[in-house]
């Protein structure tokens, strides 16, 4: 998982730029209605960006950051 999370932020990278690939701006049809394509296309990649940072803070996040306790400060253990 270590690498597929980088392979994952590029192609996210890559994807956002629409314009590119799929020219969603030129596109006057509405999807279900109400919704245009690009705001629809923006939100898939939102939720693709939210997807992508769980599984790095899921499965590479360095363990050892967790395990740093705090140090407590004189002036609050005599407070």
């Amino acid at each position: 998982m270590r690498y597929v999370v980088p392979l994952l932020v590029a192609a996210l990278l890559v994807l956002h730029q629409d314009d590119w690939f799929f020219g969603f701006w030129a596109e006057p049809k509405l999807v279900f209605g109400f919704l245009p394509a690009t705001l629809l296309y923006h939100a898939g990649i939102s939720l693709a960006a939210g997807l992508t940072w769980y599984l790095a803070v899921t499965f590479c996040w360095p363990e050892e950051l967790d395990a740093v306790e705090p140090e407590s400060s004189e002036s609050e253990a005599g407070a």
